[in-house]
């Protein structure tokens, strides 16, 4: 399994503010940033994996909301988190 709950507490003390912190929006993007590039390596090996492929894109759309919002309150904590999961804008 590509995401134990050790390496879930690991993201959430990296990038939240604690492990059992799991509401806060950092946290949720480094979540949603490790299961991105979990699955587009998967991607690039199973082409054809058309679940995949949707869950990838569905993904991608629920962190770009959460950016949004993020940026929306607080430019700063945006521009924190894109610097830190070095993130395109």
């Amino acid at each position: 399994m590509y995401l134990t709950s050790e390496i879930k507490k690991d993201i959430f003390k990296t990038h939240g503010k604690s492990e059992k912190d799991t509401g806060s929006s950092e946290g949720q993007i480094a979540l949603f940033s490790h299961r991105i590039s979990h699955l587009t390596e998967h991607l690039k090996s199973n082409r054809k994996d058309f679940g995949t492929q949707k869950s990838l894109i569905a993904l991608v759309a629920k962190r770009r909301s959460l950016l949004d919002y993020v940026k929306e309150n607080d430019i700063e904590r945006y521009r924190a988190i894109i610097k830190k999961l070095d993130l395109r804008k």
